[in-house]
């Protein structure tokens, strides 16, 4: 017979802008008021890709986890689809914490945020402007445009030039984006081309996911000049870098330079690769650490019978 799991998971959508966000959210059983993580994808994933496993872990220890996608991708509203707008995405990071802040119960004072990779770098600009927060962590983050650009390397930055120049014309037409592939193999037009890169975003997408491999081109040019690093050294709380130290898409010297800026940050390094950290040991070594960051830093308490 099968152990069913000690929490539960609704279906769950919160207004951000002009639309929405759809958001799973994981309430710990019999845990009266829990602290609250918020997770946020990398560059254009959605929820189900693995968000899920972080989830469900962090509910099993007592600590309630929202989930949520951007919008304009997967599930959630906003057209045109496939828009990556990083004032956007930020606002959608702003708009969850007000979400959580209206569920009666959950504890919105014992607040943290988790993002990976380009949701990483998010993780680090939203805990500079919420200094409110508790806690957050960066997992593989992005943290420097100009570094990612650079180790994508000038050749293959050149064949996205095209699509990124028909975007910005469709823009200025009110037309349909010029989509542009998030990932691609090596040498092909991409935002990502690394080895590891179109193989990472296939192990991760389950059947029937709503990610789609695609994104408005006029993003690179707003990717270029993204620098979330530079915010760590403003953030008073604790703040957990996860490194890969073989990342492909986001450098991590450059990452591990920011990280050592944070006045509380924790660095922990991990022979794995950017797109490894989502599946098998490297997600047990990942979570492992990431329990006991957050369980120090949120205190949850164990499941409690009703008076």
């Amino acid at each position: 017979m099968t152990t069913p799991p000690p929490f539960t998971r609704v279906d769950v959508s919160f207004q951000s802008g002009d639309s929405t966000c759809s958001a799973w959210l994981y309430v710990p059983d019999g845990v009266v008021s829990p602290p609250v993580v918020i997770l946020g994808h990398g560059l254009g994933a959605t929820r189900e890709m693995r968000l899920d496993a972080f989830a469900e872990r962090f509910a099993a220890a007592g600590i309630a986890a929202l989930a949520f996608t951007y919008r304009h991708f997967g599930d959630s509203g906003g057209q045109p689809r496939q828009l990556l707008s990083i004032k956007r995405q930020l606002a959608d990071w702003d708009a969850a914490i007000a979400y959580v802040r209206t569920r009666p119960d959950l504890d919105g004072s014992r607040m943290a945020v988790w993002g990976s990779s380009f949701g990483g770098g998010h993780a680090i600009t939203v805990a500079a402007r919420h200094p409110e927060l508790r806690a957050a962590v960066a997992q593989c983050p992005f943290t420097d445009g100009l570094a990612s650009a650079v180790a994508l390397g000038p050749v293959a930055s050149l064949k996205t030039a095209p699509q990124i120049v028909r975007d910005l014309a469709a823009k200025v037409r009110g037309g349909a984006p010029a989509m542009i592939p998030l990932a691609a193999a090596p040498g092909s037009p991409a935002l990502m081309n690394a080895p590891d890169a179109l193989p990472g975003y296939q192990a991760i997408s389950p059947p029937g996911s709503t990610f789609r491999n695609e994104v408005a081109a006029r993003v690179a040019l707003d990717i270029l000049t993204y620098r979330p690093g530079r915010a760590a050294k403003t953030i008073a709380f604790p703040i957990l870098f996860c490194v890969s130290n073989t990342d492909t898409v986001t450098p991590p010297a450059q990452t591990i330079r920011y990280a050592r800026t944070a006045p509380r940050g924790e660095i922990k390094r991990y022979d794995a690769g950017h797109f490894d950290f989502y599946l098998g040991d490297p997600f047990e070594a990942l979570i492992r650490d990431q329990l006991e960051f957050l369980t120090r830093q949120l205190a949850p308490t164990s499941a409690t019978s009703a008076p």
